[in-house]
């Protein structure tokens, strides 16, 4: 959801410093939104609450969204580490038609689980916000490349099956109307994206 996506391999060494000031503002910002949610979690609030000047704040979030994009950041961890060495068959080990099933059915719970925080991720400055794609376009590009899927362009695929995984959950989020859908828009999606896996891929 930002323009600073995860990667999947080792992160850029930072400095001790900006390493103890990023730990410090997360964990003082994931404090805030369980006491008070995610209205209150404000670039000057975080600021205050953290002891730390609010230009430290700036520059490393940009914008009130940077915060919760950290924040999202953090939890897309954990399902980087279950694609690169978790068990079948999201992990390593099984069909590549069965692990981007169940990457898609991973990265929806993830994001329902985490509505609130992706929600106000979002960054309304940007023309067209969209979560995370470029770790999901990677994993997916590569999962395909495994497949025999004579004459597809692979890169152009990748890019549509990262939009159809990511448009629909775009909606959920941005969309005020949908808040009390409940934990069928999880399944739903869930289905939706095994099916057009299976439509396309499978032989």
């Amino acid at each position: 959801m930002n323009g600073l996506p995860v990667s999947w391999g080792a992160p850029r060494p930072e400095r001790a410093d900006a390493v103890r000031n990023r730990a410090h503002l997360l964990a003082t910002a994931r404090q805030m939104l369980a006491e008070s949610g995610p209205d209150q979690l404000t670039m000057d609030a975080l600021a205050e609450r953290s002891g730390l000047g609010k230009g430290t704040v700036f520059r490393r979030f940009g914008t009130r969204a940077g915060i919760f994009q950290a924040l999202l950041d953090e939890i897309e961890r954990g399902l980087q580490e279950r694609v690169l060495s978790g068990p079948p068959p999201l992990g390593p080990g099984a069909p590549p038609v069965d692990r981007l099933i169940a990457y898609g059915r991973a990265r929806v719970r993830l994001l329902m689980e985490n509505t609130e925080i992706a929600r106000f991720a979002l960054d309304g400055r940007q023309p067209v916000p969209s979560p995370q794609t470029p770790t999901s376009q990677m994993h997916i590009r590569m999962l395909l490349r495994q497949l025999n899927l004579d004459g597809a362009n692979l890169d152009l695929l990748a890019i549509q099956l990262t939009a159809a995984l990511d448009g629909p959950l775009l909606l959920y989020l941005s969309a005020d109307a949908l808040t009390n859908a409940g934990p069928e828009i999880e399944q739903n999606l869930g289905s939706a994206w095994q099916d057009l896996i299976e439509r396309v891929c499978r032989p």
